[in-house]
C-alpha cells in the first residue's frame, strides 16, 4: 500500500483472507463530515424551488402527489400499487367539483377531509408532517413499473416476516436487493431523484478506479486541490508530496476524502473532464436518475441520484477486486509529512463507514463488506452498504433518514439487513437492478414518466429481459386501480452473471 498498512474488518466475506499487517501505532484522524459552510443556496435544493429548474422529476407543489404519498405509506408494505395511486384522484376530485359548482372554499376542504377519513388506507394513521417532502407521483420505470410508484412496495408470501413500520424506517428512500441476481425485495420511493452527498463517490470509482494502477505515484501540485467545496470531508493529502494511487484510494473509501478525490481527477484530466465521464458511466449503466455536477458528492444545485441508481454502481464496483478492497477496509495507515533525511511519518485512518468499523453507538454488521456512506446539509445522511450471510449477498440503500438520530442512517440499513436476510426466499420481488446497456439492452429507453417510443416494451424488458444474472425468478405485476384484480405473472429466464465473492485471498501490500 505504498507507506502504511491495512486492516479489514472480520465478517464471514473475510473468511480465507489471508492476514494483513496489524496497523501500526498513530492517531486516526478525526476528519469532518462534508457540511457545507451556507445552507442557504443548498437547502433550498432540499425544499425544492431549484431543484424544480433542474430535475424534471421533482415533487410538484399540488396536492395530488401528496395525497397519493400519503396513501401509500399509510397503507402498509403489503398494499398493491395500484390500489394505492387510485385513490388520490378521487378525493381531490370531489373538492375540485366542489369548488366549482360554489361551495365555499372551507366546504371543499370537508369534501376533501372526509373522503381521506373514509379511507379504509388512512383509518387510524397519523398525519405526515406537512413539512416533509413528497416524492414525484411517477419516477422512472427502469427495474419495473413497482418501482416508479411512491411508497413501500414488497410483495410478502405466507409467512414473510413484516417490514419494520414507518416509525423505525423514516428514511425518504431504501431499497434492498439481491446483489448477485438483482432482485429486489423491497424498495421505497427507490427512483427518488435526491442529494447522494458522498455515496456519489462510488460511480466515481466505476469509472476513474480501472485507469491507474495501484503502485503509480503523483506528486500533489496546489492546483490539484482547487475547487474544493467549504467545510469538505479531508485525509489529509499535502501539496507537493507524493503519494501512490493506492493511498489516494484508500483516502476516498475510509476517509471520504474530497482531497483525494480531487487529486485522482486531476491525473484524469481536471474536474470537468471526470464529471463528464461520470455522466457517461451513468448512462452505460443505465442510471438514468443521476445528474453529475462534481465527482465527490459535495451538494451543488442539480446534482442527484437514487437510492436505485446508488444501488447500480456498487453492484458495478463490486465486480472489481479492488474496488473490493478498498471499501472493505476498516483502518489503514495513511502518509503523512516528511521527516529528516525524507522519510514519510504515517498516521492511522478509519473508515468512516460504521457498520464496518463500528462506533460507541453501534456495533460493525456481521457480513458486512463496505460500500460507501455520505453526508450533507442536503443530502443528510446517506448509504449504501453490502452484506453476506451464508450465499446470499444483499445490497442496502438509505438515503436521507427523517429521524435525525446519531448514526440512524446505519441503524435503518442494518434494519433492512436483518429483514432481508430473513424474508429473501419468502417475498416476491418487486422489480430489479437492472445491468449495464451492453447487457441489458433496450431499458435505458425508459422515460422517467414511462413515456416515449417503446416505453412499455422497454418497461417489460427491465422486469423479464436477458440481463439479469441469475437463474430464472418471478416477477409479480399488479394493475392499477380499475383493473386491480387483473394479476398479471411474467415469468423470465435471467442468464447468470455471478458476483465474485466481495474478498477473495489476496496479500495485502505493504
Amino acid at each position: 500500500m505504498g507507506s502504511g498498512s491495512i486492516r479489514r474488518s472480520a465478517g464471514a466475506l473475510f473468511r480465507g483472507v489471508l492476514s494483513a499487517p496489524r496497523a501500526k501505532a498513530g492517531t486516526f484522524t478525526d476528519v469532518p463530515t462534508t457540511f457545507c459552510a451556507s445552507t442557504a443556496s443548498t437547502d433550498s435544493m432540499a425544499s425544492t424551488p431549484s431543484m424544480a429548474s433542474t430535475d424534471p422529476t421533482a415533487p410538484s407543489a399540488s396536492a395530488a402527489p401528496a395525497t397519493t404519498a400519503a396513501l401509500t405509506a399509510s397503507a402498509g408494505p403489503t398494499a398493491s400499487a395500484g390500489a394505492t395511486t387510485a385513490a388520490a384522484p378521487a378525493v381531490t376530485g370531489d373538492a375540485g367539483r366542489a369548488a366549482r359548482n360554489g361551495f365555499p372554499l372551507r366546504t371543499a376542504a370537508a369534501l376533501a377531509a372526509s373522503g381521506l377519513l373514509a379511507s379504509p388506507l388512512l383509518a387510524g394513521t397519523a398525519h405526515a408532517d406537512p413539512k416533509t417532502p413528497a416524492p414525484p407521483s411517477t419516477m422512472s420505470q427502469i427495474g419495473g413499473g413497482r418501482l416508479g410508484t411512491p411508497g413501500v412496495q414488497v410483495a410478502l408470501k405466507p409467512g414473510a416476516p413484516k417490514l419494520p413500520g414507518p416509525d423505525t424506517l423514516t428514511a425518504r428512500s431504501w431499497i434492498v436487493s439481491d446483489a448477485e441476481s438483482g432482485k429486489v425485495l423491497a424498495a421505497k420511493n427507490p427512483h427518488w431523484r435526491l442529494a447522494p452527498a458522498s455515496t456519489l463517490k462510488m460511480l466515481f470509482a466505476d469509472t476513474v478506479l480501472p485507469k491507474f494502477p495501484k503502485n503509480e505515484k503523483h506528486t500533489v501540485k496546489p492546483a490539484d486541490l482547487a475547487g474544493m467545496g467549504a467545510g469538505s470531508s479531508l485525509v489529509g493529502i499535502k501539496e507537493n508530496l507524493s503519494y501512490t494511487v493506492h493511498d489516494l484510494w484508500l483516502g476516498v473509501f475510509l476517509r471520504s476524502g474530497n482531497d483525494a478525490v480531487h487529486t485522482l481527477s486531476a491525473m484524469n484530466g481536471g474536474t470537468k473532464a471526470t464529471v463528464t465521464q461520470m455522466q457517461q458511466r451513468a448512462k452505460e449503466l443505465n442510471a438514468n436518475d443521476t445528474h453529475v455536477v462534481t465527482p465527490d458528492g459535495y451538494d451543488a444545485p442539480g446534482q442527484v441520484s437514487s437510492a436505485y441508481d446508488l444501488s447500480l454502481f456498487a453492484r458495478e464496483g463490486l465486480r472489481n477486486a479492488d474496488f473490493r478492497e478498498y471499501c472493505s477496509t476498516a483502518s489503514a495507515q495513511f502518509p503523512g509529512e516528511e521527516g529528516k533525511g525524507g522519510k514519510r511519518a504515517t498516521f492511522g485512518i478509519q473508515n468512516t463507514n460504521r457498520l464496518l468499523s463500528g462506533d460507541y453507538d453501534i456495533k460493525p454488521y456481521p457480513g458486512i463488506a463496505g460500500v460507501k456512506n455520505g453526508s450533507t446539509t442536503n443530502a443528510g445522511s446517506t448509504f449504501t452498504g453490502v452484506a453476506q450471510r451464508g450465499d446470499r449477498k444483499l445490497l442496502v440503500t438509505v438515503m436521507n433518514p427523517e429521524k435525525k438520530e446519531h448514526n440512524e442512517a446505519y441503524k435503518e440499513a442494518a434494519k433492512l439487513f436483518d429483514w432481508g436476510f430473513a424474508a429473501a426466499d419468502k417475498v416476491d420481488p418487486v422489480g430489479r437492478l437492472v445491468g449495464p446497456r451492453s447487457e441489458d439492452d433496450g431499458t435505458g429507453a425508459v422515460s422517467a414518466k414511462g413515456k416515449g417510443k417503446g416505453a412499455h416494451e422497454s418497461t417489460q424488458a427491465a422486469l423479464n429481459g436477458t440481463g439479469g444474472m441469475d437463474a430464472a425468478w418471478t416477477a409479480v405485476g399488479i394493475g392499477s386501480g380499475v383493473l386491480a384484480l387483473l394479476g398479471i405473472v411474467a415469468f423470465a429466464v435471467h442468464r447468470r452473471r455471478p458476483l465474485p465473492e466481495l474478498l477473495r485471498g489476496r496479500r495485502s501490500r505493504k
